[in-house]
């Protein structure tokens, strides 16, 4: 019989409504009000990306859109999202949890895991130091920037503890207390289950806790089809399971959905040149090289016989600078447009890949003889590079490689995509 571990070993911190949070920590107008937080400024065709508590009590969450949110809260106060923010305080919140314990595993801009040793793992002090964690964030980074904590065996039920009270919540889930405490809770409220899985498990005749918890593991892994569904009936019987080994960097890119003003074609090709030119910045600090640039666009379409999307790419002998890429967006975007009628723009994606470190990359050989399109890479590789440093030194946009899209501030900033944190240079280049 599997004996379930009793030590507490984890604690996990999820900022409650971060978004949102932080906006109402930043501007005294927002505080107790309901708010959205939307990607894109000046149409209610938006969704919201993040909802206040107060916005929530309305039924307002992620996803909903914005004319729908206006309908049930005629008060809603709409704000543009404010990535660069959220990654300020994400490091100044990180900072003040280490002050208290280290952190083990930054899991997202708003959740934080950390394992406890020692004498730590007594319930009181696991208490405690939680409660010090809270007050710690409250009175050094800002008093709205509330959080839930979960304290447990492992660090999945830890984080499914840190979900039991929200906001503001602390849970200790022990695992004497199991699976008691968890039975009344869905399938959809485990981390990791999402609706297809919800879907799969219903088709076995898995349809609560109970019933996944007198589960076989093994019969967990056949309904996953894949040694995931055990290790996952493992974590929820609270036996510490490993990590994935962290996989390679494949690609660098960045997307942005476009304000209605953008749209326009002649408009929005300004914008996937800002696009392109900070993928390849990025590419640069990170020391990569690219084969391929690519590029993605969803328009506009009221007649469903028009084509959506478009993407293309293009081969590229292996590169770093602004030129080369610019020049494969210039000959995409002409293919895109003797391709597509559709006139307007609503969003843009470019990626590169096919990467390859510097420290990894052989000498060219036609380099070596002083071929005419080396020395014009290598030129334009400097001249990059250059302005790099003079944007590093002066501000962002000191020095620009043509036009800049009007309002510039909504495409300059970087995004926050699920667990990818921006690195703060990010948002200066």
């Amino acid at each position: 019989m599997l004996e379930i571990p009793t030590t507490l070993r984890w604690l996990y911190l999820d900022l409650n409504s971060y978004f949102a949070s932080v906006e109402q920590q930043l501007q005294p107008r927002l505080r107790g009000r309901p708010v959205a937080v939307v990607p894109t400024s000046g149409t209610d065709s938006t969704c919201a990306i993040a909802a206040s508590y107060e916005a929530k009590a309305f039924g307002i969450k992620t996803g909903t859109m914005i004319y729908e949110a206006r309908k049930i809260c005629p008060d809603l106060l709409v704000v543009p999202a404010r990535h660069d923010k959220y990654v300020d305080f994400h490091h100044q919140i990180m900072t003040e949890i280490e002050h208290h314990i280290p952190l083990t595993k930054v899991c997202s801009i708003d959740e934080v895991a950390c394992r406890l040793m020692g004498a730590e793992q007594n319930r009181e002090n696991a208490v405690a130091l939680a409660m010090r964690i809270k007050a710690g964030i409250a009175d050094n980074v800002g008093r709205y920037l509330r959080s839930s904590i979960g304290i447990a065996p492992n660090r999945f039920l830890a984080k499914v503890a840190s979900n039991l009270q929200k906001p503001d919540g602390l849970t200790v889930l022990e695992g004497h207390e199991l699976p008691d405490r968890l039975l009344h809770l869905k399938l959809r409220d485990l981390p990791g289950i999402g609706q297809k899985m919800e879907q799969r498990l219903a088709n076995a005749g898995i349809t609560n806790i109970q019933n996944f918890w007198n589960l076989a593991p093994k019969h967990a892994r056949n309904i996953w089809h894949s040694v995931e569904g055990e290790k996952f009936w493992y974590a929820l019987h609270g036996i510490e399971v490993s990590d994935p080994p962290k996989s390679e960097r494949h690609t660098i890119g960045h997307s942005h959905v476009l304000a209605p003003a953008m749209r326009p074609k002649h408009r929005a090709r300004m914008v996937a040149r800002r696009l392109t030119i900070k993928a390849v910045t990025r590419l640069r600090r990170l020391g990569f090289y690219a084969d391929f640039y690519q590029l993605y666009v969803r328009f506009d379409c009221h007649d469903l016989r028009e084509r959506s999307r478009w993407k293309g790419h293009v081969k590229l002998s292996s590169a770093q600078n602004n030129f080369t890429f610019l020049k494969a967006l210039n000959q995409l975007w002409d293919e895109m447009a003797l391709q597509q009628n559709a006139g307007r723009i609503r969003q843009i994606s470019v990626a590169l890949y096919g990467l390859t470190h510097q420290d990894n990359k052989m000498p060219d050989m036609f380099e070596a003889l002083q071929d005419p399109l080396a020395r014009e890479q290598k030129k334009h590789n400097r001249l990059s590079c250059a302005l790099d440093m003079i944007n590093k030194k002066f501000g962002l946009d000191t020095i620009v490689m043509g036009s800049l899209p009007e309002p510039l501030s909504r495409y300059t900033g970087s995004k926050i995509a699920f667990t990818r944190i921006p690195d703060k240079a990010e948002f200066h280049e």
